[in-house]
């Protein structure tokens, strides 16, 4: 079933479309909440809440790449589970990726409109994705969307880590610059 059905079923609050969600995409969603809060029960729990949260929300929602906005609602969840879980000790490898991100992506906090302003930083990273070439894309897409570590990026795509390292620290550096270029000071 396509992602247009499973939408219009959704529509019609026909609990098949949580089943035919779960059946296309409920591995992918493991797979990114296991990344996050590495604990199967936990990891469980997440994909649950995640399909839970899509029936609540459509409609109103209709979205075009099903996928996509599931994982988000996905990351999200998962995100505020580890901050609950860990509210005093901080997950290592996410304070990293944090941290790599945070010296290139402005700071949305510092100015008076959040919303308005996440959505104009929204845009000018799909803005720049959209013209990185498909090897950098899919190397940051991986690190900082999936989360998945610099050695299984280096063996999904059959290149050394230091090339994983070097793509993604010139690519930081670019998106850094970009930013700039737009009035964003970082």
């Amino acid at each position: 079933m396509n992602d247009g059905e499973i939408v219009r079923l959704f529509w019609e609050r026909d609990e098949m479309a949580i089943k035919h969600t779960e059946a296309k995409y409920g591995r992918n969603l493991d797979h990114l909440a296991m990344k996050i809060l590495k604990n199967q029960e936990d990891t469980a729990e997440c994909v649950n809440d995640t399909l839970w949260k899509t029936w609540n929300t459509i409609p109103p929602q209709k979205p075009t790449y099903l996928f996509a906005y599931i994982a988000k609602i996905c990351r999200y969840i998962a995100f505020g589970m580890l901050d609950w879980k860990n509210a005093q000790k901080r997950n290592a490898e996410v304070i990293e990726l944090t941290d790599e991100m945070q010296l290139c992506i402005p700071d949305p906090l510092s100015n008076i409109d959040l919303n308005l302003e996440s959505k104009e930083i929204g845009r000018l990273l799909n803005i720049f994705l959209s013209g990185l070439s498909q090897d950098k894309r899919l190397i940051f897409m991986r690190r900082y969307w999936y989360m998945d570590s610099i050695h299984s990026i280096a063996q999904r795509y059959g290149i050394k880590e230091s090339k994983v390292k070097t793509t993604l620290f010139r690519t930081r550096n670019e998106l850094k610059t970009f930013f700039g270029k737009e009035g964003f000071i970082i």
